[in-house]
């Protein structure tokens, strides 16, 4: 919109309806007075500039993510006559100081939550987020820029925050430096050019696919390709390099507990973090409970080095391990400890002497940090939340550092996807409600599973890729003799393998722990073993006969009955060890699980016609 011809009002309900067409809800207290105060003031400030033609582009959703730039200005370059956009980052502080010295967190006064991001770094992570998934930018990135103005401030209140080498890429403007921030502004946008032409390429704009964590690993850990980390992200990247650095001088140990959702960025910032450090020259190790995430990690990041290879390894290698034997254990998702480590292979010797899992994690490292989503505990003896966290730890005498992900990064940054979900399953309270389009994330239920196929096929031939899951609902065959592999998933008289049990391609198909990432892997079904901890473009999720829908379960309001005689897991065949209650509660996980691995959107199908019906009723 161009502000010059807007009055406040008009822009408060505009955004107010932007809000809730994105699948926001409606916006907070904070949220209003914010554009209250800081709106206006840049209006004037862009009309005092000569660029009241701009065309400013409030609250846009960075792709496949749930943040939000407060703006975009788009306009003509003044040199170039090409087109041109500076994003903006508004702060009301009046005042802020560095946190303990750091050049990147900031402690503002008066503020509820802290630390925060300096401003110069958070807005240089949008404008890098941007150029990265902004199709527009791949061939023109010094097309776009960013700054940092802090309106209510001046130079003295911020005087501590000038000193910082992220102002080389977005400058820091106060409310004293108004003429410098229109001086600035001249030389990125043409004064009296209209910006209409350039916001309307920007938004209409394709999104480029997103670069897969797997995709990137390699460089990642071998040659600093960072990743993007923006906001909370970036916080808890940063508060665990202090930690570490403070358990170096001080000689002592904490602890860091990361919590989110699917998709929210916590296996980004610990493949970020295990580059970092080793390249600071600190004893780092990547572990999971996952075989397909640490199987897949070492093929990728370590393709070229053994030992790469030796980086990432499981919950159960510390048994017995050297206490505080390294700097830093990065523990990715770790809602899959597990109450101990021993299986089967174990030796007697060990096993007599076996600890709680959580007790190896907690005593291997100096900095342990712990990446985890409570709701995606889907195997009988997975334990790990952050209640038993702080509980051991505060055993030892250890302090816990929480830091919570609020945004959501995987199912294209759709938070409203991620609750209606939570809801559905009955994860959350209030029960089920009707899917409201979106346009971050799409959402379909088929009327079969072959066109679910036909669908899924399109889009991978679309250069998206897509992946088919189901529930554990049909028995796992091995592969024949000669090589090929059985159809198991029968569903009326379509058909299709599931993916590999083991370690080693047979024909085409890949390795299990590749299924996600190797493009033949498309033509098997995966479980919840397999994509947990993965994602892609576009989301088939087959949901099977051992969790349906019954207009009659509770007093006729309808609800979920979970069918156990119907799942084919072996892990749940055991009553004694499983109940039904907890069978209940971890088949609504794993298919949680199965239905947040999308990026871009998800197709749903279930086998009992009653169950797909109530979903067809809720996804128009």
């Amino acid at each position: 919109m161009n502000l010059a011809v807007h009055d406040f009002s008009s822009v408060e309900q505009q955004l107010t309806h932007h809000f809730r067409a994105q699948g926001l809800g409606a916006p907070g207290a904070s949220e209003t007075r914010s554009w209250r105060h800081s709106i206006p003031t840049l209006a004037r400030d862009l009309c005092d500039a000569g660029l009241e033609k701009t065309e400013v582009v409030l609250e846009h959703r960075l792709p496949l993510s749930s943040k939000r730039t407060d703006v975009i200005l788009a306009g003509v370059h003044p040199r170039t006559g090409a087109p041109s956009y500076v994003v903006v980052e508004l702060k009301q502080w009046s005042a802020a100081h560095r946190w303990e010295g750091s050049d990147t967190l900031v402690d503002v006064d008066g503020a509820a939550y802290r630390p925060v991001l300096h401003p110069s770094v958070q807005v240089a992570g949008y404008a890098e987020y941007l150029r990265d998934f902004v199709r527009m930018f791949a061939q023109t990135p010094e097309s776009l820029s960013a700054v940092a103005y802090l309106h209510n401030a001046d130079d003295l209140g911020v005087a501590d925050l000038w000193d910082n080498p992220a102002l080389g890429e977005a400058p820091m403007f106060t409310g004293q430096e108004r003429g410098k921030l229109h001086a600035h502004l001249r030389t990125r946008l043409e004064p009296g050019a209209s910006g209409a032409e350039a916001a309307d390429l920007f938004l209409s704009s394709a999104v480029a696919p997103s670069r897969q964590l797997l995709t990137v690993a390699a460089k990642e850990v071998q040659d600093r390709e960072q990743f993007v980390l923006v906001d909370e992200q970036r916080v808890a990247f940063e508060l665990v390099l202090r930690s570490v650095e403070r358990a170096r001088r001080q000689d002592a140990k904490s602890v860091v507990v990361v919590t989110g959702g699917p998709g929210s960025g916590k296996s980004v910032i610990a493949l970020s973090l295990l580059g970092e450090l080793a390249r600071q020259g600190r004893t780092v190790i990547h572990a999971t409970g996952s075989r397909s995430f640490t199987q897949t990690m070492r093929h990728v990041a370590g393709r070229r080095s053994t030992r790469t290879k030796a980086l990432f390894k499981y919950f159960n290698s510390f048994m017995d391990a050297e206490p505080n034997g390294l700097d830093v254990v990065i523990l990715d998702e770790a809602h899959r400890i597990r109450a101990t480590s021993v299986n089967r292979y174990t030796s007697k010797a060990v096993r007599d002497r076996a600890r709680p899992q959580i007790e190896e994690l907690l005593s291997v490292a100096r900095v342990p940090v712990f990446l985890l989503d409570e709701h995606q505990v889907v195997r009988p003896g997975e334990m790990g939340t952050l209640a038993d966290i702080e509980r051991h730890a505060e055993d030892r005498g250890l302090d816990v550092l929480h830091v919570d992900l609020k945004a959501q990064y995987r199912a294209g940054g759709s938070e409203a996807y991620i609750d209606w979900v939570q809801r559905l399953l009955g994860l959350t309270q209030g029960g089920p409600v009707p899917w409201v389009a979106d346009s971050a994330f799409s959402v379909d239920v088929v009327s079969s599973v072959g066109e679910m196929e036909g669908r899924l096929r399109a889009y991978r031939d679309s250069e998206f890729n897509a992946r088919m899951t189901a529930g554990y609902c049909w028995p796992w065959s091995d592969p024949r003799p000669d090589g090929s592999l059985v159809p198991d998933v029968v569903v009326g008289g379509w058909s299709m393998p599931w993916n590999l049990k083991g370690e080693r391609r047979v024909g085409d198909a890949p390795p299990a722990s590749l299924w996600a990432s190797d493009p033949a892997g498309f033509d098997q079904v995966g479980c919840v073993y397999t994509a947990q901890g993965f994602e892609y473009s576009w989301n088939g999720v087959i949901l099977g006969p051992d969790l349906v829908w019954r207009a009659s379960a509770d007093e006729g309001t309808g609800g979920w009955v979970s069918q156990r005689d119907r799942n084919k897991d072996p892990d749940f065949r055991s009553r004694a060890k499983v109940s039904d209650a907890e069978f209940d509660r971890l088949v609504r996980h794993v298919y949680k699980v199965l239905l947040t691995r999308g990026m871009v959107g998800t197709l749903l199908y279930s086998t009992d016609p009653e169950t797909n019906a109530m979903l067809r009723s809720l996804v128009p």
